[in-house]
């Protein structure tokens, strides 16, 4: 089992960046990859960013450019750097793992998940 815990959600003006974590125990070992989703209300949740153990990056096209992912293995950490943010980008954010290493954009392929973290995008 994979417990995953995310911070970092708030509100912010459009343009302003947040910094998102997903704090990871366990087996973490058995984690291939580790990703972020989003879901905003009466949407499907959908694929923002992943990375692999290799360090390979994945980001949405609405993500690439203003995104970035990157993990802090001493912590057992998965950050999220989001910039340039748009009242588009307004959703609960999960962070999720996986022992697969294939299949990372989609949400079924992930076993593992937090419990959110909300992010508000004001205009």
């Amino acid at each position: 089992q994979v417990q995953l815990v995310e911070s970092g959600g708030g509100l912010v003006q459009a343009g302003g960046s947040l910094r998102l974590s997903c704090a990871a125990s366990g087996r973490t070992g058995s984690s291939e990859i580790m990703g972020w989703f989003r879901q905003a209300p009466g949407k499907e949740r959908e694929f923002v960013a992943a990375i692999s153990r290799s360090r390979s990056t994945y980001y949405s096209d609405s993500a690439k450019g203003r995104f970035t992912i990157s993990t802090d293995n001493t912590k057992n950490t998965v950050y999220l750097q989001m910039n340039s943010l748009k009242p588009d980008d307004a959703a609960v954010y999960y962070c999720a793992a996986t022992p697969r290493t294939s299949g990372t954009f989609r949400a079924g392929t992930y076993d593992y998940w937090g419990q959110g973290t909300q992010v508000t995008v004001s205009s």
